[in-house]
């Protein structure tokens, strides 16, 4: 089946590996969704020379232009409204975001945790699951909602804790699958397969396997599997 390919611009406050992870898989002419562009809050973000140097549309908004959230939303909306996006895609992008904010782009504003949500929300996640001597850690891709890391949950990917790891082994180990998760959920977003529907991830009638999981040849869990034709 054939969907009409959606537009995405891209949220970054860095490198945005995330982004680029996004901006790889839809070069696939069957992905089910086009990166428009890429928008950092910092001008300093090394993503904007990436990705304009392959041909998408970049621009900043830098938030120490702004004297407060409100001001720095406002261009932001400006922003994305000359890019018109189907779906915002949010990729390292460090600024919390008002209600206000979410509440326009409800349904429609995606973003990627290093943890297995609701568990270890925030920062230094890494340092939180290996504290609390967890044996699986893992990513999360969720539809964002004003209460932070705590938006309805669109895909997750389970990473082992292997003895002897610290915050950066595990961390490397989580982005690897962070970069096949995030194309994943994204594509099962623009294909309609998951969506929010009264602030839950709703799965459609489709694909029987489509909540089942899948381990890849690294070991990695990722639910619901990486399989499910987009």
């Amino acid at each position: 089946m054939t969907f009409p390919r959606q537009r995405i611009a891209i949220l970054i406050s860095g490198r945005g590996s995330n982004m680029m992870s996004l901006v790889e898989a839809a070069r696939a002419a069957e992905y089910p969704a086009e990166v428009v562009a890429v928008i950092a809050n910092r001008p300093d973000a090394a993503g904007i020379p990436w990705a304009a140097a392959r041909g998408i549309a970049t621009a900043i908004v830098d938030h120490t232009a702004y004297t407060g959230r409100a001001p720095f939303e406002a261009a932001l909306d400006a922003a994305l409204a000359k890019i018109r996006p189907d779906f915002v895609c949010l990729a390292g992008f460090m600024r919390v975001l008002t209600a206000d904010f979410v509440g326009r782009w409800e349904g429609r504003l995606i973003n990627i945790h290093p943890s297995l949500l609701p568990s270890f929300k925030g920062l230094h996640t890494h340092q939180q699951a290996l504290a609390a001597g967890v044996r699986i850690a893992g990513c999360t891709v969720h539809f964002v909602v004003p209460e932070m890391d705590a938006g309805p949950i669109i895909a997750q990917a389970a990473v082992p804790v292997i003895p002897g790891d610290t915050a950066d082994s595990l961390a490397a180990r989580i982005l690897l699958a962070e970069h096949k998760l995030y194309p994943h959920a994204l594509g099962l977003v623009a294909t309609g397969h998951i969506s929010m529907q009264d602030g839950q991830a709703v799965v459609a009638r489709g694909p029987a396997g489509l909540t089942l999981a899948s381990v890849d040849n690294t070991g990695q869990l990722y639910a619901p599997p990486l399989d499910n034709p987009t």
